[in-house]
């Protein structure tokens, strides 16, 4: 099958996002949509949903900054994967979905998903246990504080 030609500027076509990618997504934001849900009787949900798409939002542009200098080879500034792991773990975690299937960015590296993966399961975790109303926290607390 013949190659597609890059455009006139010489940059690759970024791939789109796939139907699947987007339903991933959503199923893994409706635990935190849910929390979101619950915190709006005690907090204005709306600082809080502009915060998650704000850091979404930046870690999504590092991820785009990083991979560009990735390909320009005179570049010698990379975005360290602290860096992006921290983004991520501060609730960035949608953007660097977004990004790394948009991108094509940080997925062929087996310990940077495994950590972002990780980073992904905790938020995701905490947010169905607080919609629960916190089993899996009050049982490790008793199992930690009151065994004995």
């Amino acid at each position: 099958m013949p190659s597609k030609p890059e455009p006139a500027d010489g940059r690759a076509k970024r791939p789109a996002l796939h139907l699947r990618h987007l339903v991933i997504l959503l199923i893994l934001l409706l635990p935190g949509g849910l929390a979101l849900r619950r915190l709006a009787a005690v907090v204005d949900y709306r600082w809080l949903l502009a915060y998650a798409i704000g850091i979404s939002a930046c870690t999504y542009a590092l991820y785009g900054a990083d991979k560009d200098s990735a390909a320009d080879q005179a570049s010698t500034w990379r975005a360290p994967e602290k860096l992006l792991h921290a983004l991520e773990f501060a609730g960035g975690w949608p953007g660097a979905f977004l990004a790394q299937r948009r991108l094509r960015h940080k997925t062929a590296k087996l310990s940077y998903q495994l950590v972002y993966w990780l980073i992904v399961a905790v938020h995701v975790g905490v947010a169905a246990d607080y919609v629960r109303g916190w089993p899996v926290c009050r049982a490790v607390w008793r199992r930690v504080f009151h065994a004995g």
